[in-house]
C-alpha cells in the first residue's frame, strides 16, 4: 500500500496545555474557513442576483443582439452557479477534514464539545425527514444549482420569443 494513500501518523504533544493551544488553533481555523464561505456566499448571491436582473432588464423579443447580450449572460451566470458550486463542495471537504482532526484531538481532552455537538444532531435513530438535521452545507449548495436553473429557464425563454 502506498504512502499516499494513508494520513500522515504525528505524535501529539505529550504536555495536555500544548495540546489544548493546538486544539483551541485548529477550532479558530475552522471558524475562519466557515466566515469566509460565508463571505463567499455573499458575493455570489449579489452576483446572481445583478446577473438575474441584466438577463430579465431587456424586453423579451428585442434585437437579436440584445437577445444575445442576455443569452451570454445568462450562459455566464451558469458557469458562475456551477463555480460557486464547486467552491462550497471545496470548503465543505476542507472543513469535513478540519473537524475529524478537531474530534480526533479532543479524545485526548478532558471535554469533546464539538465531537459531543455532532452526536446530539445526528443522532443515531431514523428520523422523518423534517425532523432530521440538515447540514449548512447541504442546503447552501442548492442556492447555485436554483440559480442556474433561473439562467436555463431564462435562455430557452429568450430562445422561444
Amino acid at each position: 500500500m502506498s504512502s499516499a494513500s494513508q494520513p500522515p501518523q504525528t505524535a501529539g504533544p505529550a504536555d495536555p496545555k500544548e495540546l489544548f493551544e493546538i486544539y483551541k488553533l485548529a477550532v479558530e481555523m475552522a471558524d475562519r474557513i466557515s466566515a469566509r464561505r460565508g463571505t463567499a456566499n455573499s458575493f455570489f448571491f449579489t452576483l446572481h442576483a445583478a446577473l438575474i436582473g441584466i438577463v430579465g432588464l431587456v424586453e423579451p423579443g428585442g434585437s437579436e443582439g440584445e437577445d444575445f447580450g442576455r443569452v451570454l449572460t445568462a450562459v455566464a451566470g451558469i458557469v458562475l452557479a456551477f463555480a460557486w458550486w464547486a467552491l462550497l463542495r471545496s470548503y465543505r471537504d476542507l472543513n469535513t477534514a478540519k473537524f475529524k482532526v478537531i474530534n480526533e484531538m479532543e479524545r485526548s481532552l478532558p471535554a469533546a464539545p464539538f465531537t459531543d455537538e455532532w452526536e446530539h444532531l445526528k443522532g443515531t435513530r431514523p428520523k422523518p425527514l423534517r425532523k432530521r438535521y440538515a447540514e449548512f452545507g447541504a442546503i447552501e449548495r442548492i442556492v447555485p444549482l436554483v440559480f442556474a436553473l433561473l439562467y436555463v429557464t431564462a435562455i430557452v425563454q429568450i430562445l422561444v420569443d
